[in-house]
């Protein structure tokens, strides 16, 4: 009966142990995301099914990624009563709202490449002074796209997006993001569960529209790195660059990420307003992959049943 922010809250008070067994090493790594599926009740809120996500260090708001995952996972395992050819949307409610999904659909399984149509994505500060220790002043962006993130130029703190090692990048972003945290108040229009910075996203600079890709490298959470283009950064990063006038509606980029060559396409669909901020509508665009199903299992007498974490 709970709502899905409210589920949210309810699993990281009372079932956080889970997170941890599944998340964390031997099961999961430093890297490791997942989604609980919620199929049924108040939190699915008319949708197909809820999400709740998982990192690391804790529970997201948005997955991109995973939204494209899911989609195909709702067709495949039979979520959706009746899918529809050649595709068939999928309605996800995720914590930061609703996110319709666009799947291929054959008559017998899903396929790629599937969309998805954003919450309102918005542009919170645009070109803010940050004081960044061991760095010095940065200007950054911060964008909404589902939850919130810093934006800037990896040349802003010496290193290149493509060739500088993952290492320093993700010591910079960190850095950054701290920073911001101390610096900058958030604010969402529709629930302060939602306002706090997930992360930073350094970017090659190529901001303005461009038929070639533009690379980045998220870095979100407790250093935790994306192996994807980040779905939501896409989405924030669109936002911002309409809100700058450097895209127009319908102007598709692609984005690629540094630490896999990974592809998304992302455009601006819709202009809209969402609480005081004027926001767009984004459509992401990607492909996710099936690897193989597992059954995990906790000993009680296992010292270690509920994982373990190196940094």
């Amino acid at each position: 009966g709970l709502s899905l922010l409210s589920l949210r809250r309810e699993m990281a008070a009372t079932q956080d142990h889970v997170r941890q067994a599944l998340m964390h090493e031997p099961r999961g790594h430093a890297g490791m995301y997942g989604v609980v599926v919620v199929a049924s009740g108040a939190a699915t809120t008319s949708a197909h099914l809820a999400a709740i996500f998982l990192h690391g260090a804790g529970y997201s708001t948005m997955c991109g990624h995973a939204v494209l995952a899911l989609g195909r996972f709702a067709l495949d395992y039979g979520l959706v009563a009746v899918p529809s050819c050649p595709e068939t949307a999928v309605r996800l409610h995720c914590p930061c709202g609703p996110i319709t999904a666009f799947v291929p659909w054959d008559g017998c399984r899903s396929g790629n490449p599937v969309r998805f149509h954003s919450v309102p994505a918005f542009a919170a500060a645009i070109d803010v002074a940050i004081d960044v220790p061991g760095h010095g002043k940065v200007v950054v962006d911060i964008g909404y796209g589902g939850t919130f993130y810093a934006f800037l130029s990896a040349k802003q703190l010496g290193l290149d997006v493509c060739s500088s090692k993952t290492r320093d990048l993700v010591s910079a972003a960190s850095a950054v993001t701290e920073a911001v945290k101390k610096q900058f108040k958030l604010h969402h229009p529709e629930s302060e569960d939602l306002a706090f910075l997930y992360g930073t996203i350094l970017t090659d600079g190529k901001d303005t529209f461009s038929e070639e890709p533009t690379t980045n490298i998220c870095v979100f959470a407790d250093e935790q790195v994306d192996r994807s283009p980040t779905g939501s950064g896409v989405m924030a990063r669109i936002a911002l660059q309409y809100h700058k006038g450097l895209i127009q509606l319908n102007q598709t980029r692609t984005f690629r990420s540094s630490t896999t060559g990974s592809l998304f396409t992302g455009k601006a669909v819709k202009a809209t307003r969402f609480g005081d901020y004027n926001a767009v509508i984004v459509e992401v665009s990607g492909e996710a992959f099936y690897t193989g199903t597992a059954i995990f299992t906790v000993e009680e007498e296992d010292p270690l049943k509920y994982g373990f974490f190196f940094k």
